[in-house]
């Protein structure tokens, strides 16, 4: 299957048979065959409007190398007014990958891995069972660095609940500063699919954070950030307070505008339940 939106092709290179978006088991699929996957750029490749396209369904960085370098080489191919490739990434699937062969699929267009870090401290990691550590992560973020591709991180607010909030967006920040991602967004945690298996994690002691203790949360996080130039997004559907801008340059902005929302209730507009579209 493959969907076009304006902005992008979404090109469905995995068969996906389960989701749960936190932990390590996060999905099951297995990769189309490479045949089926040429033959999908090529039903397309006459659309000479496509200028970006995204690797989808799963973790594309789970292929390997070869197969990866194939993908990208066929819409070089058939597709040569394409500018840029994205494609979802967990951070351990670029543990078996070289820089020089992270630098090779830059060549070929890959240029931003959404990179689901979800929390850079490893009390909170442990707990969901993400298969990932501060250090897997930073390694990861560096290393497509050293490559030239860019990252854009995914950051859980309220991942921790009440009781690990505070080391969740202290470590976090840190993750981030030691590795300057180029985006930085930040989603509410959420389950669309109930919480119990995740609530076993903590052994029962997990209590999701209320609304003004989201926006701590954040603002504790944003507080110990020392980025340098960081595109930052806190706009998901999730987020019950939108936030934009960039960082450093605006990070005294959002803070204040985090502390007139705790300070003074109604002053900033922010999501009902029924706008967050969970």
């Amino acid at each position: 299957m493959l969907l076009k939106s304006i902005h992008s092709l979404i090109q469905y290179i995995f068969y996906c048979y389960t989701s749960d978006m936190y932990t390590a088991e996060q999905k099951k699929f297995r990769p189309k065959k490479e045949s089926d996957v040429f033959a999908e750029i090529e039903s397309v490749a006459s659309d000479r409007t496509i200028k970006k396209i995204f690797l989808a369904d799963g973790d594309a960085m789970t292929l390997s190398y070869r197969r990866l370098k194939a993908i990208l080489e066929k819409i070089q191919q058939q597709m040569p007014q394409v500018e840029r490739v994205s494609a979802y990434c967990l951070p351990r699937n670029i543990k078996n990958k070289t820089v020089e062969e992270l630098t090779e699929l830059r060549s070929l267009g890959l240029g931003l891995a959404y990179v689901g870090c979800e929390s850079g401290d490893d009390l909170v990691l442990e707990k969901i069972k993400k298969g990932e550590t501060f250090e897997s992560s930073k390694d990861a973020l560096l290393k497509l660095k050293a490559a030239g591709i860019k990252s854009s991180v995914m950051i859980l607010n309220g991942l921790g609940g009440r009781k690990y909030s505070e080391q969740h967006a202290i470590n976090t920040a840190r993750l981030m500063n030691e590795t300057q991602p180029e985006f930085v967004s930040t989603l509410v945690v959420s389950f669309p699919l109930g919480d119990a298996r995740f609530k076993a994690g903590y052994d029962g002691d997990f209590q999701p954070l209320q609304q003004t203790e989201l926006f701590k949360e954040i603002r504790l996080f944003i507080e110990k950030l020392e980025l340098e130039n960081t595109v930052f997004r806190s706009d998901h559907a999730s987020n019950y307070l939108v936030l934009k801008g960039n960082l450093g340059a605006d990070k005294e902005r959002l803070l204040a505008t985090i502390d007139l929302a705790l300070n003074k209730p109604g002053a900033i507009p922010l999501r009902q339940e029924w706008q967050r579209g969970l």
